[in-house]
Parts: C-alpha cells; structure tokens; sequence
C-alpha cells in the first residue's frame, strides 16, 4: 500500500464518521481534515515517512521509521489523535473569538453588524 492511499484511507474514515466524535465540535472539523503524505517516498518501507494532519490553518506533522511494527496502524491511530488533539485547539480558538462562531469570517461579519448597529 502507498503512504498516500493510507493518508487518504484514514482521511475518509474520519470524515464518513468511521471514529464515532466526542462532540459537535469534531463532527464540524471532521469535514475539513487533510491528511498529507510529506514523505520524499511513497514506499511505507522508505527510511523517513512523514504525515500531516490539517484542519485549516493548523496541522501536526509525525514521523516514523519503517522498523516499527504495524505501521498503517500506528499511522491511523496517531491521525486520529491528532485530529482530535487539533479538535481541542480549535475550540480554544473559537472560544476565544467570542462564543460559537467556527471560523474569522464569521467574527468579522459580526463585527460589521455591530458597527452599524452603533452608527
């Protein structure tokens, strides 16, 4: 198997909702999760395999060494992980950004309203 098609394996699995979601918050990011091979290979025998995990502006980049034993499987357990570690981060952002709202573009349309409100 190709590291790509195991990134894009556990991609779908993720976003079909295969891994049942803690909450709302991942079944919302789930859908815009990327998995990335950013190995030089696509051999899962090659000597530095690199994965990326992103959900829009933040990703997590893990490394393996082909000697580990179940590799794929390490692989996917580790993306899932970090999907959810990611999940979390992006919570704390959004909180951050006042209440619910899920991405700038949302705080910024209520920013204008606001300021109209006010005019």
């Amino acid at each position: 198997m190709k590291i790509s098609e195991l990134c894009k394996m556990v991609e779908d699995s993720i976003r079909t909702g295969k891994y049942p979601f803690e909450d709302q918050q991942q079944k919302h990011f789930a859908e815009s999760v990327k998995v990335i091979n950013r190995s030089d290979s696509e051999n899962l025998k090659s000597s530095d395999i690199k994965i990326e995990v992103r959900i829009q502006d933040l990703y997590t980049l893990n490394n393996y060494v082909p000697s580990m034993q179940h590799l794929p499987g390490v692989i996917e357990i580790d993306v899932l992980d970090s999907f959810k570690m990611l999940c979390r981060r992006l919570q704390r952002i959004v909180e951050d950004t006042s209440g619910s709202n899920y991405s700038t573009d949302i705080a910024t349309e209520k920013l204008h309203s606001r300021t109209n409100q006010t005019s």
